[in-house]
C-alpha cells in the first residue's frame, strides 16, 4: 500500500513559479514517476529548460490509473501521512491537495478475523496530547493485546524513540530480532507492529532493516501527534499523477515526452549530454536519471559510480491488489486493516472509480511473494470467503466484478544491508544525477521517498549549474 494553501494555473503565480525557462541552461530528465515530475518541475521553477522523457504512454510511474470498462481503476491503492512533507509539496504545486485529504485525527479501524462477537473491532487513533501521550489511550484500549503486551509495547516504543536511523549499525540488523529482544510477542508483532510496518515497508519485521523501521516509527508515530494522520487520493491516481501533473508541467514550460524510451546517455566530458531516443538526440547541460535501479543501472556510462553493480544488488518487493464490486454497500468506513485473516487493508474506491451502483472495494496485499503469481481463479477462492468473514453484510451480496493487479517490482526490498546499496542524487559523472525512490532518502520505497529523491537530484543539478535551489522546499529535517 504503499501522501495549505493552493496555486493558481498560471506559470507566474507566485515565489518559485517564474514562467517561461530561461534559454539558458538546460536539462533532460528520463522517466515520468513521482521522482521525474518532481525533478522536473523543480528545475523548471528555477529558470532551467527542461525536457521529460517517458517510455509509457502516461506519467505517474507506479502509482496509475485504467480503464476498466465504465470504472477507473488505480493500479494499486497509495496512501501517504501527514509527515509526508515532500509528497504533500508535490500535491500543492500541481494544485492537487484538495483532492488528496488527510485525516482530521488518525483514525485506524482494525478487525480481527478470529476473534469473538463484540471484541473483533480494534482502533488505532490518537489524542490532542503531545508525544507519547498522544496514542497512550488507544494502546491502552487496544483488544487485540493482552494488557502485559500492551506494556511491553510501551516500553519497545520509547526504546525505538532512542535509536538513530541514520546509524549504520543499524541497517545491519533485522526489526523482528530487535523486537524479540525488546520483549515483544508474536501476537503483537501481527497486530501492531507488522500492522504499521507491512504496508509502509513492503516486507514484516523480519525481513526489514532496523534502520529503515525505525526511521518509520520514529518519524510517523514518535516525533510530532499528527505525524500518522492518513491522506490519500479521492479520485483516481492518474488525476493526480498524469492529468494534473502534466498541466504543471506545461504551465512551467517543461517539454512532456511520453512513449519515448531513452536507449543511450553519453557525454563529451566538456559539459554537454547527449540523451538518444529513437530518431532523435537530445543534448542538455544536465540529466536526472529517474527509472528504476536495473534501467538506471544499464544507463550509467562508465565510471557514474564507483561501484555500479550494488544497484542489480538492491532486491525488489511485489504488491498485489485485488478489486471487487459487489451489488451493494457491504462496508461502511472508508478503508479498515484485519489480522487473523490475508486480508491486509481494505479500502473504498465506490466513488473515485465513478461506479453509480453498488460498492467498490480495494484489497491492497503488500510482501505478496507468495501470491503474485497465483490465478486469478485461486486468488477468489482465497480472498472473497475472506472479506465475507469480515464483513457480514457481504455473505449475502452478490460479486458482479473480480479481478487483480500485479506490481512485481512494486518496491525495493528494505532488506538488511540495503542502505549501503542506495545511492546519493550525485553520481561522479558532472551533471548526472539520479533520482527515484530507491537512491538514498532515508526513507523507505513510498511516493515520499520518490517526490525527496527528485528534490535531491533537482539541488544537485542546479548546484552545478551554479543556479539557486532557494526555492526547494526545506524537506530533509531529521526524525524527532
Amino acid at each position: 500500500m504503499s501522501d495549505g494553501t493552493q496555486h493558481g494555473n498560471g506559470a507566474a503565480d507566485g515565489p518559485g513559479r517564474p514562467g517561461t525557462p530561461s534559454a539558458g541552461s538546460s536539462a533532460v530528465v528520463v522517466g515520468g514517476g513521482l521522482a521525474g515530475i518532481t525533478a522536473a518541475l523543480a528545475l523548471a521553477d528555477a529558470g532551467v529548460r527542461v525536457t521529460l522523457l517517458e517510455g509509457r504512454p502516461r506519467l505517474g510511474g507506479l502509482a496509475f490509473s485504467f480503464q476498466r470498462g465504465e470504472l477507473t481503476v488505480d493500479n494499486g491503492q497509495h496512501v501517504y501521512l501527514r509527515c509526508c512533507t515532500a509528497y504533500r509539496w508535490l500535491l500543492d504545486r500541481i494544485d492537487a491537495t484538495g483532492l488528496a485529504p488527510v485525516q482530521d485525527r488518525l483514525d485506524v479501524p482494525v478487525l480481527d478475523a478470529e476473534a469473538a462477537p463484540g471484541r473483533r473491532l480494534g482502533r488505532l487513533r490518537r489524542d490532542a496530547l503531545p508525544v507519547p501521550l498522544h496514542l497512550g489511550r488507544s494502546l491502552a484500549t487496544y483488544p487485540h493485546l493482552s494488557l502485559a503486551e500492551r506494556a511491553r509495547v510501551g516500553r519497545a516504543a520509547l526504546a525505538l524513540r532512542a535509536l538513530d536511523p541514520r546509524d549504520p549499525a543499524l541497517d545491519t540488523q533485522d526489526f523482528g530480532s530487535w523486537l524479540t529482544e525488546h520483549g515483544q510477542s508474536a501476537r503483537a508483532v501481527e497486530a501492531l507492529w507488522d500492522l504499521v510496518g507491512v504496508a509502509t515497508l513492503n516486507a514484516a519485521a523480519g525481513d526489514a532493516s532496523l534502520g529503515l523501521a525505525a526511521m518509520v516509527f520514529k518519524t510517523g508515530l514518535l516525533s510530532d501527534p499528527g505525524a500518522a494522520d492518513i491522506g490519500w487520493a479521492r479520485v483516481p491516481l492518474g488525476e493526480l499523477h498524469d492529468r494534473l501533473a502534466r498541466k504543471a508541467l506545461d504551465s512551467a514550460g517543461v517539454r512532456t515526452e511520453v512513449r519515448t524510451r531513452v536507449t543511450a546517455l553519453s557525454t563529451d566530458g566538456n559539459g554537454t549530454w547527449s540523451v538518444q531516443v529513437p530518431g532523435e538526440r537530445i543534448e542538455a547541460d544536465a540529466v536526472v536519471l529517474a527509472v528504476p535501479q536495473r534501467e538506471a543501472h544499464d544507463l550509467l556510462p562508465a565510471g557514474a559510480l564507483d561501484s555500479p553493480e550494488r544497484l542489480l544488488e538492491i532486491g525488489t518487493a511485489p504488491i498485489l491488489n485485488v478489486h471487487v464490486v459487489f451489488d451493494r454497500k457491504v462496508l461502511g468506513r472508508p478503508f479498515f486493516t484485519a489480522i487473523g485473516s490475508p486480508v491486509q487493508w481494505v479500502f473504498d474506491r465506490t466513488e473515485a472509480s465513478g461506479l453509480r451502483e453498488g460498492q467498490y472495494l480495494a484489497v491492497s496485499q503488500s510482501t505478496a511473494q507468495d501470491e503474485i503469481d497465483l490465478p486469478v481463479a485461486v486468488l477468489r477462492e482465497r480472498y472473497l470467503p475472506e472479506l465475507r468473514r469480515l464483513l457480514p453484510a457481504a455473505r449475502g451480496a452478490e460479486v458482479k466484478d473480480f479481478f487483480v493487479t500485479r506490481e512485481r517490482t512494486a518496491t525495493f526490498a528494505p532488506s538488511p544491508g540495503v542502505g549501503r546499496l542506495r545511492p546519493g542524487a550525485r553520481t561522479k559523472a558532472p551533471g548526472l544525477c539520479l533520482a527515484g525512490a530507491w537512491t538514498a532518502t532515508g526513507w523507505p520505497a513510498t511516493m515520499e521517498s520518490a517526490v525527496r529523491s527528485g528534490v535531491s537530484a533537482a539541488s544537485a543539478v542546479l548546484g552545478t549549474l551554479g543556479r539557486s535551489g532557494a526555492h526547494l522546499p526545506d524537506l530533509f529535517e531529521e526524525a524527532a
